[in-house]
């Protein structure tokens, strides 16, 4: 079978570390094109443009593209890719905004192609684990702890703390995704409290409370920030009511259960997104959900505002050694 053209659109840094190397793996696509607005599209062998209309139009035979942007232009990117007659993959959160993403699936079904929305940490095999030992039961208590060091790991990217950047919401999301993927029930945001810099508009950490409709407020808690500059915490520990216990560490990479040894599976994350891609574009299915971006409006909309001292970029932060494995973005 011959393989999917794709083309990439945003060749930032997860483009490069995660979109590259798995399509290059990746038994069923087909790197044919790339674009970046304003930056760097060099690579060998392939047809690079400063513009993606550029793209569509120059590399017409393209099968689907991976919108790899920040979010706020990703919905009239991807309106202008399914009208050019090409898939569209989505790099996570999808779009800037819950309505936006609903309207990226109406005109993917309106023509007969496939969307598809991606959140990386859903594709952890520790994660798809974890459902199945929730699946039927009832969530007693839950806490995520998501504490990161922003100047480590998104150094000078002052964009992602400004309006519509997500701020501390932009890793946080990962943990939204794969409580969406792993309770049992559906999960909302019942209080929050937001910590804006006084020199920002995104918050830069945030505390919330979670309700199953099952379990009392106050017993499913989610503490984020992005001032850590200590150890480096992605976890996730849910205690079910017949006693069931399990914790999510190192961004969902590493399951831990009573009575057996740690479940660590393959860092092949974005392998499995187009793995999974593949198997959409060759059943004609979208999947453009919306519930981690809709878990991060919530907070938003239902927040107190504290406001914490100003942030620079040019502050320091403490010397961290280098983590086993890659700090899930």
């Amino acid at each position: 079978m011959s393989k999917y053209r794709i083309g990439i659109i945003g060749l930032g840094k997860i483009a490069r570390d995660q979109h590259l190397p798995a399509i290059s793996a990746s038994g069923a696509f087909e790197l044919a094109a790339v674009s970046n607005i304003g930056g760097s599209t060099a690579l060998v062998g392939v047809p690079a443009f400063p513009d993606y209309v550029e793209m569509l139009e120059a590399v017409s035979d393209l099968d689907a593209v991976s919108i790899c942007t920040p979010p706020g232009p990703r919905r009239s990117i991807a309106a202008a890719c399914l009208a050019a007659g090409k898939h569209v993959l989505l790099e996570k959160p999808p779009a800037a905004t819950v309505a936006e993403v609903g309207d990226i699936a109406r005109r993917a079904a309106a023509i007969g192609k496939v969307a598809f929305a991606t959140y990386h940490a859903q594709h952890n095999a520790a994660v798809k684990r974890a459902a199945d030992l929730l699946a039927g039961k009832t969530v007693k208590s839950l806490g995520v702890i998501w504490k990161e060091d922003l100047r480590q790991w998104h150094p000078g990217q002052d964009w992602i703390l400004e309006a519509g950047g997500f701020g501390i919401f932009d890793p946080g999301i990962n943990a939204l995704s794969i409580l969406t993927r792993i309770l049992p029930e559906p999960v909302f945001v019942s209080a929050a409290e937001l910590f804006f810099p006084a020199n920002r508009q995104a918050p830069i950490a945030a505390k919330l409370t979670f309700s199953t409709g099952l379990a009392p407020d106050g017993q499913l808690t989610g503490d984020f920030d992005w001032r850590e500059t200590g150890p480096q915490t992605w976890s996730i520990a849910v205690e079910t009511v017949d006693g069931t216990k399990l914790k999510l560490t190192d961004g969902g990479s590493r399951l831990e259960t009573e009575g057996a040894p740690p479940f660590v599976g393959p860092a092949d994350e974005y392998l499995d997104i187009y793995r999974e891609f593949a198997e959409r574009l060759e059943d004609r299915r979208s999947n453009v959900d919306a519930a981690p971006l809709q878990l991060v409006a919530d907070a938003f909309m239902i927040a107190t505002r504290t406001e914490v001292a100003a942030f620079d970029f040019a502050g320091s932060s403490q010397a961290l050694p280098a983590p086993d494995r890659q700090k899930p973005d």
